[in-house]
């Protein structure tokens, strides 16, 4: 069974930061772009954060840049999200999703181009 697997979020004050995790299970995502997507109660799900499947390609959303990085290490089939300078407007659910297509230099910003999703992580960032 193919599982994604998100960690690291949780309660922050304004001005901190967090560190989410994405881990697969059941396959390797390696060779796959993978992308975190962020839903917050009321608005539809958006996408934060794209990487091609060997991290040379990233996409940041305008909203987040500079304060959020995304990264991988494919040696733990692991994509990670950093993000700093957390502000009450990041609150959200985050979801961690992977591409079916391999060894595609792209990073993919659509939604329904994800196959494979995680369950999600709470972020609560209070002002």
């Amino acid at each position: 069974q193919v599982q994604l697997v998100e960690s690291g979020g949780g309660l922050v004050e304004a001005g901190g930061s967090l560190r989410l995790s994405c881990a697969a299970f059941g396959r390797s995502f390696s060779d796959s772009a993978m992308a975190w997507f962020r839903q917050a109660p009321g608005k539809e799900r958006e996408l934060v954060a794209g990487i091609s499947w060997s991290g040379v390609n990233t996409y940041l959303v305008d909203s987040v840049k500079g304060r959020f990085t995304i990264s991988r290490d494919n040696a733990k089939n692991t994509v990670f999200l950093q993000m700093n300078s957390l502000k009450p407007e990041d609150t959200a659910v985050y979801y961690c999703a992977a591409h079916p297509t391999v060894y595609s230099g792209r990073v993919y910003v659509t939604q329904h181009e994800y196959d494979y999703w995680g369950q999600g992580t709470q972020v609560t960032v209070s002002s």
